[in-house]
C-alpha cells in the first residue's frame, strides 16, 4: 500500500511467523484481561499495552491466547480512550510543530509538513466520525489542540 503524501510505498520489512496455539509458559490466561483493563485504566494506550504485556508479562501476542484483540477487549469492559490512539498521535504531533514554528516561525519545511499532518487529522476524523467512535461534533482546529 503506498503512502499518503508520499510517492513510495514503504519500506519493506519481516512478518510476524503466524502461530495459532498458546505458548506453553502461559499460564494466567483468565489474567490476562483483568491485567489488560487495569493498564487501561492507569492510562495506557492499546500499543504501551501491548508492549508491556510482552516485556513485563512474557505475552507474545494477546489475540491467540484470548480470541480477541486488545481494543476488542476494552470495548467490551468500557474502558476505550475517547479519541482513538492514531488520531490522538496525530494530535499530538501536531502540537508539537505548531509549538516549534512559534519559535521557528520561517521554518519552511516543517510548515508543509504541519499541513500535511493536519490533512491526515481531518481524513482520519471523517473516517472514525462515520465508525462512530468519536462524536459528530467533533473538530480540529489548531487553536482548540493547543489548548487540550
Amino acid at each position: 500500500m503506498a503512502r499518503i503524501h508520499a510517492h513510495t510505498h514503504g519500506k519493506s520489512h519481516s512478518t510476524r511467523p503466524i502461530s495459532y496455539n498458546v505458548p506453553s509458559w502461559i499460564n494466567q490466561k483468565s489474567e490476562l484481561s483483568t491485567i489488560i483493563v487495569q493498564l487501561s485504566k492507569d492510562g495506557l494506550s492499546p500499543s504501551e499495552i501491548g508492549v508491556r504485556m510482552r516485556d513485563q508479562y512474557g505475552v507474545p501476542l494477546i489475540k491467540p491466547i484470548l480470541g480477541k484483540r486488545i481494543n476488542q477487549l476494552l470495548e467490551e469492559n468500557n474502558s476505550t480512550p475517547e479519541m482513538p490512539e492514531d488520531l490522538n498521535q496525530l494530535v499530538q504531533k501536531a502540537l508539537a510543530l505548531q509549538k516549534h514554528l512559534k519559535v521557528h516561525n520561517t521554518d519552511k519545511r516543517n510548515i508543509r509538513s504541519l499541513e500535511l499532518i493536519e490533512a491526515k487529522i481531518h481524513r482520519l476524523s471523517k473516517y472514525y466520525k462515520r465508525k462512530g467512535k468519536i462524536p459528530l461534533t467533533w473538530k480540529y482546529a489548531a487553536v482548540i489542540a493547543r489548548l487540550e
